[in-house]
């Protein structure tokens, strides 16, 4: 594919895997203790770290959350789901790249991901002042459950997927 086809694609896999991301946590959210809320985001960013790689995952893992967090009521996590989700999604699909595509990697994966978010809200919430620390603690087995539910949903929707269009991993970067 001449390499114009290929950015033009990339490009656009991008925006529709950001929509993605934002439409499945717009969808589902459950109201949290501290002022956030429990959703189906991390299954579409697993979704899109498994089959497209790091960089689509941090790009639309982070830019669909923060647009779900910007357009659903909660411009003040806008700046955090950025970082989380961006973050949890480019170290998933690394794994996943350097790896193999083997469910054991996978799991490895969302084991990152349940880290990633569990310990990065808890960090940042507090560090940004959105709540202190014994509050963003209670978040913790929420964001857990949030992230791991979303990996095992993520994993479910890439196999899927991969059945049905087997060249999915060639769109992989």
């Amino acid at each position: 594919m001449a390499e114009k086809n290929r950015t033009a694609l990339r490009i656009s896999l991008i925006a529709i895997m950001t929509a993605v991301v934002a439409v499945f946590t717009l969808v589902v959210r459950i109201p949290s203790p501290i002022g956030g809320y429990i959703s189906l985001c991390d299954a579409a960013v697993s979704f899109v770290a498994y089959a497209f790689g790091p960089v689509t995952g941090l790009i639309a893992g982070g830019l669909g959350a923060a647009f779900a967090d910007l357009i659903g009521g909660y411009p003040q996590w806008a700046l955090i789901s950025f970082i989380v989700h961006g973050l949890e999604a480019f170290l998933m699909g690394l794994v996943v790249k350097k790896g193999n595509s083997s469910v054991p990697v996978r799991i490895v994966a969302a084991l990152i991901a349940v880290v990633i978010v569990s310990g990065g809200y808890l960090c940042l919430t507090t560090l940004f002042g959105l709540t202190v620390f014994s509050e963003a603690v209670l978040e913790v087995p929420g964001n857990i459950a949030q992230s791991a539910v979303g990996a095992v949903i993520g994993l479910l929707l890439y196999s899927g997927v991969r059945k049905a269009y087997r060249q999915l991993d060639a769109l992989r970067w």
